[in-house]
């Protein structure tokens, strides 16, 4: 039987909470996401429905990333509020450590116009997998994508507006 585990994460920010979350989180154009995170999404491209809540996304990694793709079902999404919910459904070898993950992702406004991307992942690994190499990798992996989108926005300070 597989454990429960769960994280958080906080990753602060300059750049403004809805540029953010829209440059970092709501893109499925298969040429948005490479464009803001190239070093580390290679490219990306919606696998079921448009886009809205319900749709599956594929991203394929670049050698940055433990795994080679990635596909994550929308489950909630609120771009007012810069806050979304994710499942992965499947990617690259993480099945064969993982068993099911969700991810909480919340975007909030920080003094001095930044933000704080605020993020809560529940997973179940399978027997004998390290929850803490897990662990380490995925917040290593969301923070490389946000750092990626964060650069970009203050190189192209009208991208996003």
């Amino acid at each position: 039987m597989a454990s429960a585990n769960s994280w958080t994460l906080e990753i602060p920010s300059p750049v403004a909470a809805r540029r953010l979350f829209c440059a970092a989180v709501t893109p499925w154009h298969p040429r948005s996401t490479p464009k803001v995170n190239s070093h580390v999404v290679a490219s990306a491209h919606p696998v079921e429905d448009d886009g809205g809540v319900g749709s599956v996304r594929q991203f394929n990694f670049t050698s940055f990333m433990p795994f080679s793709f990635m596909k994550e079902r929308l489950d909630f999404l609120d771009v007012d509020k810069c806050e979304c919910k994710n499942t992965l459904v499947e990617g690259g070898n993480m099945r064969r450590r993982i068993e099911t993950a969700a991810s909480h992702i919340k975007v909030e406004p920080a003094a001095g116009g930044g933000s704080v991307v605020k993020v809560e992942s529940t997973y179940k690994l399978l027997r004998g997998v390290d929850a803490k190499d897990e662990e380490a990798k995925a917040k290593e992996a969301l923070t490389a994508i946000f750092k990626a989108a964060e650069a970009y926005l203050v190189a192209n300070p009208d991208a996003y507006n």
